[in-house]
């Protein structure tokens, strides 16, 4: 595991991680090399949000997979979740769970919210486009759902 580094910024090292994934497997960015890769945080499984953007990267997953673009969601969901997750909507990409939340504290996405006046930690919805020598190319912050998908690609497409 890498050092937590929450002041992650456009032309960083992306930090490196090992996370298990829906279907028993594995995925660690360091074996990504050579590759582009769409790293996206959402906060939780089959909520409206998360669901609506995880279809929009379903839906152009052949547009990145023309360009190499390797797309990966976390959250901090177990694999049991993400598994269903992933056979509802009919998901192409892996998603990687970081119970531990390790991983989004590494890449600054673990944050206090607030919803009705409460206050909470939770995941941030960001994405992180990173190019074949790992390192970080652009950062989505705070990203709403509508347009998003195309955003990411039309800058993947640039690197």
């Amino acid at each position: 595991m890498s050092p937590q580094r929450s002041d992650l910024k456009e032309g960083d090292k992306a930090p490196n991680f090992t996370l298990p994934t829906d279907g028993d497997g594995q995925v660690s960015l360091s074996k990504l090399q050579g590759q582009k890769v769409i790293l996206y945080f959402y906060p939780k499984d089959d909520t409206s949000g998360c669901t609506a953007e995880a279809c929009g990267f379903r839906d152009a997953f052949p547009d990145f997979s023309e360009i190499d673009a390797t797309v990966i969601g976390i959250s901090r969901d177990s694999v049991a979740k993400h598994d269903k997750f992933k056979a509802k909507h009919d998901l192409p990409f892996t998603l990687a769970s970081d119970e531990q939340g390790e991983v989004c504290e590494a890449y600054g996405t673990w944050v206090e919210k607030s919803m009705y006046g409460r206050k909470y930690m939770g995941i941030e919805r960001a994405t992180f486009l990173i190019d074949g020598t790992g390192t970080v190319r652009r950062i989505w912050r705070k990203v709403k759902v509508p347009g998003h998908v195309d955003a990411v690609l039309n800058a993947a497409k640039e690197i």
